[in-house]
């Protein structure tokens, strides 16, 4: 009988994953206030997003798809899930007391936290999109969660304001999206790089799946809702005309799902830039700043992308109310150039 090769190949030591938990602890020391409050923060918002990507995943088989038959403050018609899915993350921050406020695209106003401590307060604010993407769950597409972290302005003796939630993008300490697909991914950043978590749900656990996330040096996919056409400024409509144009590498291909965060993802791996320009109906644009486009216009920077409202730097705009609302140019730092040039020469 012969002997058993008994030697492991190096397949074989390869270092298992990292979770989502070991990486947090791993690099808090990047994180220049007190760590131990930003690791809770963001394990409080892993474990909610398994709540939702549990009840996303029974859509169809329990009444939780359609419409609550409300209208929120942006004038816009909620989905049970939307609710769903705000109830969730509200619940699990409330409860743990990580953070001084919370604010969400489906609250009309801010909640404030406040903390079971005598005279003392948490040091940090939230802001989020619980369920974006959400008129596509009946479809059976992907939809995402958006999240914007900040640290408070105000002293920490009081109870948190308006003005803390007012800070440009460029204030924010993370951010990131849960995206509920194939696959569900955690991707965040706090302004190390972009990582990304994919959630094993044999074992409820997220593991470091792509590590140092980067756009590709160029891109060719272009992300906008085309049925709008006749009502974009004239610099877009001629930007759409160049995409399809035969030449130089082009045409590019147009991939628009009617998720931010589905959509975003894609041209993050892929290479390619979304657009949400302003329309007639829309003069200011449809995605809302502090919930949409600050998070992921961080997200893509720290990619090594760029985010535009046309006019200057996103994570630049100043804030004057909860639910502004911005056009928004986002991707390739390339393809985003090309964007503005449009937009100058219009």
């Amino acid at each position: 009988m012969k002997p058993t090769n008994t030697r492991l190949t190096k397949k074989d030591t390869k270092a298992p994953k990292k979770t989502l938990g070991e990486f947090i602890i791993e690099n808090q020391n990047q994180f220049g206030y007190s760590t131990g409050e930003l690791s809770r923060l963001l394990n409080a918002i892993k474990l909610a997003s398994k709540a939702v990507n549990y009840e996303v995943n029974k859509a169809g088989l329990v009444d939780i798809i359609g419409s609550t038959n409300q209208i929120n403050h942006s004038n816009e018609e909620q989905q049970k899930l939307d609710v769903f899915a705000n109830q969730v993350f509200k619940r699990a921050l409330i409860n743990r007391q990580i953070v001084c406020g919370f604010a969400s695209e489906e609250e009309d106003d801010f909640v404030v936290i406040s903390s079971s401590k005598d005279n003392s307060q948490n040091n940090y604010i939230i802001l989020m999109d619980p369920l974006d993407g959400s008129s596509n769950i009946d479809t059976n597409a992907s939809v995402g969660t958006i999240f914007s972290i900040y640290r408070r302005i105000t002293s920490s003796d009081k109870p948190v304001s308006e003005s803390d939630f007012l800070q440009k993008g460029i204030n924010q300490v993370a951010a990131g999206y849960i995206l509920y697909g194939t696959s569900t991914m955690l991707v965040y950043t706090t302004g190390f790089g972009v990582n990304g978590f994919t959630l094993n749900p044999a074992l409820g656990t997220f593991y470091l799946s792509h590590p140092n996330m980067k756009y590709p040096s160029s891109g060719n996919i272009y992300s906008i809702n085309e049925g709008n056409y006749f009502h974009f400024p004239k610099g877009i409509k001629k930007y759409i005309k160049y995409c399809q144009e035969n030449k130089n590498g082009r045409p590019y291909t147009s991939r628009y799902i009617g998720s931010l965060v589905s959509d975003f993802h894609r041209n993050l791996i892929k290479g390619g830039v979304y657009l949400y320009p302003p329309t007639l109906k829309n003069p200011n644009g449809k995605l809302r700043l502090l919930y949409e486009c600050n998070p992921m216009a961080f997200l893509s920077e720290q990619a090594g992308g760029a985010a535009t409202n046309g006019k200057g730097r996103v994570l630049e705009i100043s804030t004057e109310e909860l639910h502004q609302r911005t056009p928004f140019y986002c991707g390739n730092k390339a393809m985003v150039k090309e964007i503005d040039n449009f937009l100058k020469l219009s």
